[in-house]
């Protein structure tokens, strides 16, 4: 009877201690981490929408558009298991309607750890001779935009979580205005660093000719 108990007790333990598991994270290099090139696009695209944390709405007084207002709440450099933002991060309660990749959590927790520096103007291995859809275009959007504009809650109606989405903005003339804040269009993204000049050149590329699924 004792080693019934014994064994149900143990596996009561396991069970417990299973629950308890955080997902397992790809290793990225603290060295190879920019602040504005790798981090910042990650808060801005799926944090700092409106009606979230961007300046106007400031939910829960969180603010995540730059370095300052984003280390100003929740950031413990050196320490991403008391950083309030990592822990919501990791337990996916931020961002609410869908978690960041596997990649996005590595790279956001492995800055926190290195002691969250303002890395900026890092070098860009960005290529404006290279703009296919598959090899620049997609990444872009991905790493810049997807957060906000894909469905259910894509901001303004616009989905760019598939190529089709991507094309049908691409052909309307919208997606290269917003990019590049052509007078008359909303900037996108619409916070943090923005697109580089190369990565712009890459989409007006795509786009001209003939925003194909490359």
């Amino acid at each position: 009877m004792k080693l019934v108990y014994f064994g149900a007790v143990i596996a009561a333990a396991g069970l417990l201690l299973g629950s308890c598991q955080h997902e397992v994270l790809p290793k990225v290099n603290a060295s190879d981490i920019c602040f504005e090139r790798d981090v910042l696009p990650i808060f801005v695209s799926n944090c700092a929408m409106s009606g979230c944390h961007d300046a106007g709405t400031a939910a829960e007084d969180y603010i995540l558009t730059n370095y300052a207002t984003i280390m100003a709440e929740g950031i413990k450099p050196g320490r991403p298991e008391n950083s309030k933002i990592w822990e919501e991060i990791e337990e996916n309660e931020m961002p609410p309607n869908h978690p960041l990749t596997a990649e996005q959590k590595s790279i956001i927790k492995t800055w926190i750890a290195a002691g969250a520096p303002n890395g900026v103007n890092c070098t860009s291995n960005c290529d404006s001779s290279k703009f296919t859809y598959s090899e620049a275009v997609s990444p872009i959007i991905t790493k810049n935009c997807v957060g906000c504009h894909q469905y259910p809650s894509a901001s303004g109606s616009v989905d760019l979580s598939s190529y089709q989405g991507v094309r049908d903005i691409a052909k309307s003339g919208a997606f290269v205005h917003s990019v590049q804040g052509t007078i008359g269009y909303k900037k996108m993204p619409p916070s943090g660093a923005g697109l580089s000049e190369c990565e712009i050149n890459q989409i007006k590329k795509w786009v001209a000719n003939g925003a194909q699924q490359n």
